[in-house]
Formats: structure tokens, sequence, C-alpha cells
């Protein structure tokens, strides 16, 4: 997909920061035995997700194109 800019929204860069601090915050608390550190690492990681698509439905995130309404199905017709 050269040209394309997939992923290159700030929906998409907060969602993908959060996650990946989350994911810290769950190692490190992996590393150090504690079980509630890493659920809410874990936590943190679902948040990402939330977040992003929270911006996304805002407008933040990568605008939908009509491309994919030539793939449609076509309606059935009754006989």
């Amino acid at each position: 997909m050269a040209g394309s800019s997939h992923g290159h929204t700030p929906a998409a860069w907060t969602g993908v920061i959060i996650a990946f601090i989350g994911f810290c915050v769950s190692g490190a608390f992996t590393v150090m035995a504690q079980p509630v550190g890493f659920w809410a690492g874990i936590a943190i990681c679902v948040l990402g997700g939330v977040v992003g698509g929270i911006m996304r439905q805002m407008g933040l995130g990568q605008p939908k194109t009509q491309a994919h309404s030539a793939h449609q199905p076509a309606e059935a017709t009754e006989h």
C-alpha cells in the first residue's frame, strides 16, 4: 500500500502509545511478581483501545472511503 496513510492519525498514535505504556507496566509488574500491577497494566492496554476508538468517533481517525462500496454484494431478486 504505497502512499497509504493507514494508522498515521492522532487516534491511532494515542491508542498505541497508551497501550504500549500498559504493556510496559504489565511487563514490569510481571518481573516483580505482582499480579495486581500486572492486571492494572492490562487494563491500561484496554484503555488505549477505548481511547483510540473514541478519538476515531470524534473524527480524529482515518476517514472512511467509498471505495469499498463497489464490493458490496448485489441485492437478491425475488422470483
